[in-house]
């Protein structure tokens, strides 16, 4: 469209390495792919079952919480665990008592909050006591402030593990994932563009995804669109049930709509001054905000 009718603006299109687990989109912002973009847009499927009882296929604008990792290694001493296992220093042993810090200190975090994690390489063996175990939890708030704090007291209860065991221990933090910031005038165009295909679509409301995106960060640097599109599923994002029912073919047309609402909206930003003013004014005002 731009070639066709001469109009100046550029579109750039990022894939997201490691968006999941990794924060892909993080590291691009950090290597500068945004420094040209005025506004970035995408969308992400989800069961649609959620808005079908509120009378639509998807929305425009859902806030993200925050959440990072916190990688906890033990190091002990291995020993013969049944000849002499005084000579050991259990690493195991470490990693279970930070579990049962951990779970106790759910108990005392808020409802919005969300400490969640597993051991990623355990011993294989009986016979001896294990020297190397490592864990890893996610720490989930609704502002990267809370999250940083909330995993503050998730590093005590893995330090208090390697103390009361006496194993050494190396704790990494991985970047933060940060809450999605809602545009409304970029989620009242998509809506709009939507609903001309025939595809009803709610603009934002106050319900917080359950789970974070590094789409986040980016829209803490740029004015951002992060719609939800719901295809037909049985079960929620990360299920065998929902990876099957994104590969049908009602799901993949859905998709092509949302394509196009995207590409309507870029369009829009592109050719009417006005629409592209409110966005930019909701962006600062939303930094101010935070």
């Amino acid at each position: 469209m731009l070639a066709k009718f001469g109009l100046p603006g550029r579109v750039q299109l990022l894939g997201t390495p490691a968006e999941e687990d990794g924060g892909g989109k993080i590291d691009l912002l950090e290597a500068g792919a945004y420094e040209k973009a005025n506004v970035s847009l995408m969308m992400h499927p989800m069961a649609e079952s959620e808005f079908l009882k509120l009378g639509a296929r998807g929305i425009a604008g859902r806030t993200s919480i925050a959440c990072y990792d916190v990688i906890g290694a033990y190091e002990g001493v291995s020993a013969h665990a049944s000849a002499a296992p005084w000579e050991g220093v259990n690493a195991l042993d470490a990693v279970v008592a930070a579990y049962n810090n951990i779970s106790m200190l759910r108990q005392q975090i808020q409802p919005t909050e969300r400490i969640h994690g597993a051991i990623l390489n355990a011993p294989e063996i009986t016979n001896a006591i294990p020297e190397k175990v490592q864990t890893k939890y996610t720490i989930r708030s609704p502002t990267i402030q809370g999250a940083r704090a909330l995993g503050q007291r998730v590093r005590q209860c893995l330090e208090a593990g390697a103390l009361a065991t006496g194993c050494k221990i190396q704790i990494e933090e991985t970047k933060a994932y940060a809450n999605l910031v809602v545009n409304e005038p970029l989620c009242e165009e998509f809506r709009d563009h939507s609903v001309a295909q025939e595809e009803k679509m709610l603009v934002t409301d106050d319900e917080p995804m359950s789970g974070s995106t590094d789409q986040g960060n980016v829209s803490h640097a740029l004015p951002s669109l992060h719609a939800l599109i719901g295809i037909p599923a049985a079960a929620q994002n990360h299920t065998h049930d929902f990876t099957a029912a994104a590969a049908t073919e009602e799901s993949f047309q859905r998709t092509l709509k949302s394509g196009k609402s995207m590409a309507m909206t870029g369009w829009a930003l592109l050719t009417d001054e006005h629409l592209y003013t409110r966005v930019i004014q909701d962006f600062e005002k939303s930094q101010g905000s935070q």
